[in-house]
């Protein structure tokens, strides 16, 4: 009876979601439930699940059941410089859940701004992915940051790119004591060290963040590089939810620019992930730009049912031999104060609200 109720919940916000993207001019985006392998095993690194479902189509070819929407939609649309293409979708892909660790058929919900994406284009998306949280919950945080400051800043200091990677790794952990080992063992200076362990360290509003962002870099990644930064994350200088935090990484293989995660209330994981991904654009031999999120819904279904304290206003339990016309006549006259269930006997683990039994004689009590 819950995962009935956490399908319900999904399919409201899903509307509620679609009806945001639609208010902004979004087109709806429909793909196919099918994909040839290759495009999942060429950009492996860019799944969000390692599992992928194969099988031989009549033709001989291997293909699989979609776990990604991105990467498809890529494929399938213009390779253009001169225009943007906004478009949002809502698709069933088909993973290892994060919420249950085996493959499940999960509705996705997202978007995609690909073409000549500007700035304004990159504030849109972030403004629409902190619509989308405020549609799940009114406890909500996005955390935002930046991959090209995080490379440059290394660039700066002498790191190996043979050993960014694990920097990265490490900078995710904001484990501070085996970043400063590391260093030690490249050779790079104590003060250089400080600088980068002080810019992980640094999180909050763009209000407090911009002022000690453009102190501590000065000199050490490109001015226009944090210029754009600051001017970006200022756009939303309003909204409470945002919050800055250089520990937020991503495959740099694929990402570039501006990451951010999205976080509510009563769920330990990100629900929302996103950013701009112009290096996987380029993987595939696309000249253009693009920025985007995805909603993962499965991991909501742990907020509604930890949250929804029934799963029934009213459970009507009629007697085997009360009329049909009866028992539906009762139902309906008590649907004023909400939902009802009418079953012969109590389902196990239900939740209701109030019990009500109809007996042989018409009687409820």
């Amino acid at each position: 009876m819950i995962k009935q109720i956490s399908l319900e919940a999904n399919e409201k916000k899903i509307f509620e979601l679609r009806e945001l993207y639609d208010s902004y001019g979004y087109s709806h985006y429909k793909m196919s439930k099918f994909e040839e392998y290759g495009l999942y095993l060429k950009n492996k690194d860019f799944l969000v699940s390692e599992g992928v479902i194969t099988f031989t189509d009549t033709n001989g070819k291997l293909m699989a059941l979609k776990p990604d929407v991105t990467l498809s939609i890529v494929k399938n649309t213009l390779n253009s410089t001169n225009s943007i293409q906004k478009l949002y979708y809502n698709e069933n892909v088909y993973r290892v859940s994060k919420s249950s660790h085996s493959f499940k058929e999960i509705m996705q919900v997202g978007l995609e701004c690909i073409g000549s994406v500007d700035d304004y284009c990159i504030c849109e998306v972030l403004k629409l992915a902190l619509r989308s949280l405020d549609k799940i919950s009114d406890k909500t945080v996005l955390d935002i940051s930046n991959l090209d400051i995080l490379v440059e800043l290394q660039e700066s200091i002498g790191v190996p790119e043979s050993e960014r990677p694990e920097i990265l790794r490490l900078v995710s952990e904001k484990n501070i004591h085996e970043l400063s080992k590391k260093f030690k063992e490249l050779g790079i200076w104590e003060e250089n060290t400080e600088i980068f362990k002080n810019l992980i360290s640094i999180s909050g509003s763009p209000e407090k963040v911009i002022p000690k962002l453009k102190s501590l870099l000065a000199g050490r990644v490109k001015a226009e590089t944090v210029g754009n930064f600051c001017s970006i994350i200022s756009f939303l200088a309003d909204e409470k939810a945002v919050n800055i935090d250089f520990s937020l990484v991503d495959d740099i293989n694929y990402y570039n620019g501006i990451v951010f995660k999205g976080f509510v209330d009563g769920i330990p994981s990100g629900v929302l992930s996103g950013g701009q991904y112009d290096k996987l654009m380029k993987n595939m031999k696309r000249s253009s730009k693009a920025i985007g999120f995805a909603v993962y819904l499965d991991m909501l279904e742990q907020l509604y049912t930890s949250t929804d304290e029934y799963d029934v206003d009213i459970l009507l339990v009629y007697d085997s031999t009360v009329p049909p016309e009866k028992i539906s006549r009762t139902a309906d006259e008590m649907r004023s104060e909400g939902s009802v269930l009418a079953v012969d006997c109590v389902p196990e683990g239900i939740r209701c609200r109030k019990t009500v039994f109809l007996k042989a004689g018409g009687e409820v009590s």
